[in-house]
């Protein structure tokens, strides 16, 4: 006889076991996770909390970031959703214990990500090192657009900006005027108090966004400035200057035909003076008179040649940057008015998106090991700097791996050697970056399959490029050289890939690139933590050993 069914009785009290280590299987990750995050040093988040005086007591810095550990891995980055699964969901409640932190608490504590994120990606690192994990032997450089919370129709050109940040200003006088007939001068009724000021508000945002494109147009005006005060002085001290600076080419001409005349004339009026003295002293005149007027003279003109050919130049230079106005689809320079430190970053497959260039350094086994994120649509400028922050990363590394097993016979594997190869594509590609100081490297000089393709013959590939890129692409041709650089792909592109699809995050949440950036670093230190957990490095065993 068939037995009947379970009864299902929710009037009974309480359904879970009363132990809550028994909600969820010992070998559950979040289980690793709380566990990690209790061996870390966590004192920064300590720091600023508040303990003591009046009030109700504030929550363990330690569990709010383990439950935001927990909920960027798992495709959850909204306060409001973590506030409703730290109610539903059995590992948010078990890393909560029976506290339940509203979206403002999350919110709050995750503003001051500035600081405290970098110093938790540290932590993270120096746990997988006392892991075993972090084999330098190759490391990777690459970097990916990430989307800004911010909308590409935010976006404003100049003229735009002013008309916005005009009526901006006319509002508040009129709001200002208002005031002032209701409540009198200096009164202005229901006040907001200064600490509740957003300093991220519309107008502020809209003049941060002006004050950017205004700091464009200056930094660019003083480039130019000083690349033509290098020319002058190059021509002082005379060296070879090259061809003058476009933006200065007529000024410079000018001022050289100034020069010219001037030191021409110089030599007519010296000769007229010893002419004089000669036909006062012995009534003869000297010969080989100077060519007058001085602009005759052929240096003189010359430099006239030079003054209409640098005009010229200029007039096709603005004739042609006039016709790429008139063909531009686009408004120009732009700023968001929603987050003006993003960008319009292209992306693969053409487009654009508004975001961020994230530039990450990833190790042979797949650690993040140095990240920055960058408001600059390339890659270039950003290879030595990065370097450096992978050789800092490298001894933090180095300083905290476990001593090698005398018995293994493997002397540690050679992972305390450093890092011996640098990989990255054609965007790091320059002479600057290819002779910079730092590891062994290999930059890519163009796409892979052209580079293969041409060191078997099949192909000539490209040909640009000083001595540097010549003498990189001559061992790009290389069976070591093709083989060592096929690794980048898997190394450099396979954390972007994780960060994207597994961990589902393809938009920042924060706003402004100092808490955007912070946001970036909190999610690469996710990534290497549960890199540590999937791997089979993080383990209770693991854990046990490096409490005791």
């Amino acid at each position: 006889m068939a037995k009947g069914y379970r009864p299902v009785d929710r009037d009974q009290p309480f359904l879970f076991p009363p132990d809550m280590r028994e909600w969820l299987p010992e070998g559950h990750p979040v289980w690793l996770v709380i566990r990690a995050v209790g061996l870390m040093d966590t004192s920064v988040f300590h720091a600023g909390r508040k303990t003591g005086g009046a009030g109700a007591a504030g929550y363990d810095p330690d569990m709010v970031v383990t439950v935001l550990v927990w909920a960027y891995a798992h495709r959850v980055t909204s306060s409001r959703e973590i506030e409703r699964l730290c109610r539903t969901d059995v590992a948010f409640r078990v890393i909560c214990a029976g506290n339940l932190p509203d979206h403002s608490t999350v919110a709050r504590f995750r503003k001051d990500f500035p600081g405290l994120a970098e110093e938790f990606f540290g932590q993270v690192l120096i746990l997988c090192a006392r892991l075993g994990m972090g084999r330098l032997g190759v490391i990777a450089l690459d970097g990916m657009k990430i989307a800004a919370s911010a909308s590409k129709a935010a976006n404003r050109a100049e003229e735009g900006l002013r008309k916005l940040a005009a009526e901006v200003a006319a509002a508040h006088e009129q709001a200002d005027a208002a005031e002032d007939a209701l409540f009198g001068e200096g009164v202005r009724g229901d006040e907001v108090p200064q600490e509740a000021w957003d300093p991220r508000s519309r107008d502020g945002r809209i003049r941060a966004a002006l004050a950017g494109l205004e700091a464009e147009r200056a930094a660019a005006e003083a480039e130019r400035a000083a690349k033509a005060e290098g020319f002058r002085e190059r021509q002082a001290a005379g060296q070879r200057a090259g061809r003058s600076p476009d933006a200065a080419a007529v000024a410079l001409a000018e001022e050289k035909l100034a020069r010219v005349t001037a030191a021409q004339q110089a030599r007519i009026d010296d000769w007229r003076a010893r002419n004089a003295a000669s036909l006062a002293r012995a009534g003869r005149p000297l010969r080989n008179p100077p060519r007058q007027p001085a602009s005759e003279h052929c240096r003189v003109r010359a430099a006239a040649a030079q003054v209409e050919k640098a005009r010229a130049r200029q007039q096709e230079a603005e004739r042609r940057a006039a016709m790429r106005g008139a063909n531009r689809k686009g408004p120009g320079p732009v700023r968001n008015i929603t987050d003006p430190d993003s960008r319009l970053m292209p992306v693969r497959g053409g487009g654009f998106i508004q975001g961020y260039n994230a530039q990450n350094v990833t190790s042979e086994d797949g650690l993040v090991i140095a990240t920055e994120l960058t408001g600059d649509t390339t890659d270039m400028a950003w290879f030595e700097p990065m370097m450096r922050a992978a050789e800092d990363a490298a001894a933090l590394i180095g300083a905290h791996r476990p001593a090698p097993d005398p018995g293994s016979g493997s002397g540690g594997g050679g992972q305390d050697d450093g890092i011996n190869l640098a990989l990255a594509d054609a965007g790091y590609c320059s002479e600057a970056n290819l002779t910079c100081d730092g590891p062994d490297r290999l930059i890519a000089v163009g796409k892979r399959r052209d580079l293969e393709q041409a060191a078997r013959g099949g192909g000539t590939g490209p040909d640009w490029g000083g001595q540097a890129v010549r003498a990189m692409r001559e061992r790009l041709k290389t069976e070591a050289g093709i083989e060592a650089y096929r690794q980048r792909g898997h190394i450099a592109e396979t954390p972007h890939g994780h960060i994207k699809h597994n961990m589902g995050i393809r938009q920042l949440s924060m706003r402004g690139k100092p808490k955007a950036a912070a946001e970036w670093t909190f999610i690469c230190a996710i990534r290497n933590l549960f890199k540590a957990i999937t791997t089979g490095h993080l383990t209770p065993q693991a854990l046990a050993a490096l409490a005791s």
